[in-house]
């Protein structure tokens, strides 16, 4: 797909701020300092539509980025990271619940793994989390630059393996730097968003 168009619609805490245009969404999910907003960047061709930042945990709301006026990726809070109060971690906590839930035209999450390394329980929990609500999952393995390209398929087997993941679920590995992958994640949304 080329993306002519991506902007940021709204930042939103609560289903009341959602976007009510009925267009399908897809969602990002994973760890704080995981690369999403490098993984949207990379997808559109843009070098600071999502902002990537050195401190994680930056992004505390949901943010709905509308593309091509299509479909919609839904960035959501990084989660795992410590520095965060335990209050706060509640409130995204009940956010993400409340989207995941509810939300209709929520076509997949792309939860976004490293595939340097094992999914970290919280990954795990992501993923058990997104199966429970019966939403399908594309797991995106990023950071496939840094890893030998002999060990692609030992830290994919790992991804797979360490989230049990449904046979019905995808897993595309990917780099933000090389753009590898990318063409393999349209088609998906292609095909997701008909």
């Amino acid at each position: 797909m080329k993306v002519n168009k991506a902007e940021i619609v709204i930042s939103a805490v609560s289903q009341q701020q959602y976007p009510n245009d009925q267009l399908p969404e897809i969602a990002l999910a994973g760890r704080s300092n995981v690369g999403k907003s490098s993984f949207i960047n990379k997808l559109i061709n843009r070098k600071n539509l999502a902002r990537t930042s050195s401190k994680p945990g930056k992004t505390q709301t949901l943010n709905f980025y509308l593309i091509n006026d299509l479909f919609y990726f839904v960035d959501v809070p990084g989660y795992g990271y410590a520095k965060v109060s335990k209050k706060e971690r509640e409130k995204w906590g009940k956010m993400m619940e409340e989207y995941f839930s509810t939300r209709e035209n929520l076509k997949v999450t792309a939860l976004i793994v490293d595939i340097r390394h094992k999914p970290s329980e919280d990954d795990v929990m992501m993923y058990n989390f997104l199966k429970h609500y019966e939403l399908p999952v594309l797991v995106i393995a990023t950071k496939l630059d840094k890893i030998p390209k002999n060990k692609k398929g030992t830290h994919l087997k790992r991804v797979i393996d360490t989230l049990e993941m449904d046979p019905d679920d995808t897993i595309i590995p990917f780099s933000s730097e090389t753009a590898e992958g990318k063409d393999d994640v349209w088609h998906f949304i292609d095909q997701i968003i008909k």
